[in-house]
């Protein structure tokens, strides 16, 4: 039996915007509610070591991180709802969002948290091997990869956090790179270039994953050089994809004004929308930065931005 909820912000999505969003909201007596999604907690519930976090000295756990977070929006009276929003409405206000278990909310304000997912090779011998000897989670499977050569894709802070992570498991780590310099932060390529487990591969692209049919395994991987179109083909029996994240944000298409990345646009220091009362905060919004910390600032703004159009305008 479908149930309808009157509130007066929702919020779609549980990572860290999310969350804080939903602190803020409830500490305004704003009584939101939280649907969270897919992954709970976010892209930080995949990632172990947090070490720039403002306020821990030491290392922490983004899984503890994102269960002290929701604790915290529990405690000041934010209702959670373990479920997925499929459909919504922003033609008319209150806005409607209706979910896979047959909630249906009416709500004064919207915040979208729902964040980014990793991005793939998108090659076919890719979609073969992915579950065997293909990742875009090292701290989700390094583990699986121990003794063995392993390379990791991309240039960014998460391919170098993922290749010196991964020197816990494997024997080697081969980072492929397309270009013949790294985006990823100073401090992370100076560990990368002095560990004596990692070797890097300038300008080149993966061409094809090669392995064994019975059982289905990766052994092989052919590479392509970018300047002159040379094959190189190096053993490797497990690939870890990190060449950045797309925004979740396939359920507001031709809803919500959003970028050719389909990133949603917002005014320049705000996280308001192209319609009035709908606000997003965190990686479904931000393509630059993409941090835990600048996310849950945008879930501060949201909150607050939301809490002043209600005020506004009911």
């Amino acid at each position: 039996m479908n149930k309808t909820i009157e509130t007066d912000v929702l919020i779609i999505g549980s990572g860290p915007a999310g969350y804080t969003a939903a602190i803020y909201a409830a500490r305004a007596n704003l009584k939101p509610h939280l649907v969270s999604g897919l992954e709970p907690g976010g892209q930080l519930t995949i990632t172990t070591d947090v070490e720039n976090y403002p306020g821990f000295g030491d290392i922490i756990q983004g899984p503890w991180l994102m269960e002290q977070m929701k604790e915290q929006a529990l405690k000041v009276g934010t209702e959670f709802h373990h479920d997925i929003v499929k459909k919504v409405d922003f033609d008319i206000n209150p806005f409607i969002a209706e979910t896979d278990s047959g909630l249906k909310f009416n709500s004064k304000s919207i915040i979208i948290a729902t964040g980014a997912q990793a991005r793939w090779l998108n090659i076919e011998s890719e979609n073969k091997f992915k579950g065997f000897g293909i990742s875009a989670c090292a701290t989700c499977d390094g583990f699986f990869f121990k003794d063995q050569n392993i390379i990791v894709v991309g240039g960014g802070n998460s391919a170098v956090e993922e290749a010196l992570y991964l020197t816990n498991f494997a024997s080697k780590v081969t980072l492929v790179h397309r270009r013949d310099k790294l985006r990823a932060e100073k401090i992370l390529q100076e560990r990368l270039f002095k560990h004596p487990k990692i070797e890097l591969i300038w300008d080149h692209t993966v061409d094809e994953f090669i392995g064994s049919e019975e059982p289905l395994s990766l052994n092989k991987i052919k590479l392509k050089n970018t300047k002159n179109n040379n094959e190189k083909i190096i053993d490797a029996t497990g690939a870890f994809i990190a060449i950045g994240h797309d925004p979740s944000t396939s359920l507001f298409k031709d809803k919500i004004k959003m970028d050719n990345e389909n990133y949603i646009i917002t005014k320049s220091d705000s996280t308001e929308t192209n319609i009035k009362g709908v606000f997003a905060a965190g990686d479904v919004k931000d393509k630059v930065f993409r941090q835990a910390v600048t996310a849950a600032g945008m879930g501060c703004m949201a909150a607050l931005e939301a809490e002043k159009f209600i005020a506004e305008n009911y």
